[in-house]
């Protein structure tokens, strides 16, 4: 199973996109948007922002295992 680490977040207050890298051995919990500066979180019962606002699920998400 092929991992993808890259990920278009999408900010939910202004629509900004920007496509990021993914820690691959990580959670990442906050994500400061560049365009309007909002602090996103995850989403009740996601484990990261990646899972919340992104084109794809978290590297451990993807793999099936227990994210942080």
């Amino acid at each position: 199973m092929e991992i993808l680490t890259s990920s278009i977040i999408t900010c939910p207050k202004c629509g900004y996109q920007k496509e990021e890298e993914m820690p691959t051995d990580a959670c990442q919990y906050f994500y400061e948007c560049e365009h309007c500066k909002t602090v996103l979180k995850p989403q009740p019962g996601d484990c990261c922002v990646f899972c919340s606002y992104g084109t794809r699920k978290c590297p451990p998400i993807q793999q099936n295992l227990k994210c942080c």
